[in-house]
């Protein structure tokens, strides 16, 4: 009897072998008070076990209790946490390997896969939902929870996927009641508020992944806010369009706009290629009209140079002045024409012959040339 003395104990304290050391609890004083009752029972069997078949009854009393006992051991899988619960509280984390705990219905052992990456969909379901099969090509819209409103107030069907994994198993167990819709009514909330601040273009476009990220950190903040005890490892959209009611508006209003761009990137490029050949013919110009300007001030400036000298051998000899100017007046003008001369000396009563006809031809060839 020295060992079930010794296991059931008399100094107010049980602990398992695998257990961490703790102080006594109001907990554990009910414990020691059920054991010590169990004692006595037992006891009170054994001393009345000497008379009849009181030893029949014992032994089978023992089997049924090291049964018991028995039943506590249980092992934590790598990849996995366990939490022991005693009369529904929270005593201890058990990690991977193996572990003892009070059996039931004294102490409880909840065990998860904190490292299995679980999957949330929102706005389709492309697995079985409800008892309905639905193919993963033929994935079934939910509209209450992909139509949203984007920033541009245009309205948009968004399909994504949440993943996400456990963090923190106390927390997961006793904060949240059903993890799941808590992660996927967090997400459509996330969504909404990202997608209500972003175009519809750059959502469809360029900004998906700033989309997801953004999401992405929401929702774990959220979930942070409610210690969910949950990490959100990813976030994948797969789908952002108009809904098929008006997507074909949409798709002739997105044609509208490339068309537009397009004409706008014409001009543009059009713009490019004659500004700089306009802007090089223009300087061009003004050179030309510089030089000429140049010229012509230095032609008019020579000419007032000459004048001036002239004109200042005109105040000294006047008359000779006038001869000269006049003569080479004419020398520069009958150089080049034609000329007939005459006798100043001839009798005036004669009437001189002029041969005109070869002297006109030779002035209207010279003409034509």
């Amino acid at each position: 009897m020295l060992w079930y003395s010794q296991l059931f104990g008399i100094h107010n304290k049980i602990e398992s072998p695998w257990g961490p050391k703790r102080q006594p609890s109001n907990n554990d004083n009910e414990l020691d008070e059920l054991l010590r009752s169990s004692q006595e029972k037992i006891q009170k069997v054994l001393r009345d076990g000497k008379k009849g078949g009181g030893k029949v009854f014992l032994l089978i009393v023992l089997v049924v209790l090291l049964a018991w006992l028995s039943s506590g051991f249980y092992n934590v899988e790598q990849g996995e946490q366990a939490i022991v619960l005693r009369f529904g509280k929270f005593v201890r984390l058990a990690m991977p390997g193996l572990n003892y705990h009070i059996p039931d219905p004294i102490e409880k052992v909840i065990k998860q896969r904190v490292e299995r990456i679980e999957s949330e969909e929102i706005g389709s379901r492309s697995a079985q939902t409800d008892g309905i099969y639905i193919q993963r090509n033929t994935p079934r819209q939910v509209p209450e929870e992909s139509l949203m409103l984007t920033g541009d107030e245009n309205l948009v069907d968004v399909n994504f996927i949440v993943q996400w994994k456990i963090r923190d198993i106390k927390q997961y167990i006793f904060n949240v009641l059903k993890p799941r819709d808590a992660v996927k009514s967090a997400a459509e909330s996330a969504m909404r508020d990202v997608i209500g601040n972003t175009p519809i273009v750059v959502a469809q476009t360029q900004g998906r992944s700033v989309v997801e990220t953004r999401v992405r950190e929401l929702l774990q903040h959220m979930l942070d806010i409610y210690q969910a005890g949950i990490e959100i490892v990813n976030v994948r959209l797969l789908k952002v369009e108009p809904p098929s009611e008006v997507i074909d508006a949409f798709r002739d209003v997105q044609t509208a706009r490339a068309d537009k761009e397009r004409e706008i990137n014409q001009a543009q490029a059009y713009q490019n290629d004659i500004m700089p050949r306009a802007k090089g013919e223009a300087a061009m110009i003004i050179q030309e009209a510089e030089a000429y300007k140049q010229q012509v001030i230095a032609v008019a400036t020579g000419e007032v140079s000459r004048f001036n000298a002239l004109y200042k051998q005109y105040q000294g000899a006047q008359q000779l002045t006038r001869k000269r100017l006049y003569i080479e007046a004419m020398e520069n003008i009958l150089q080049s024409t034609n000329k007939i001369i005459l006798d100043g000396n001839m009798d005036k009563n004669v009437i001189p012959y002029l041969p005109l006809g070869p002297a006109m031809k030779t002035d209207n060839t010279a003409s034509a040339k």
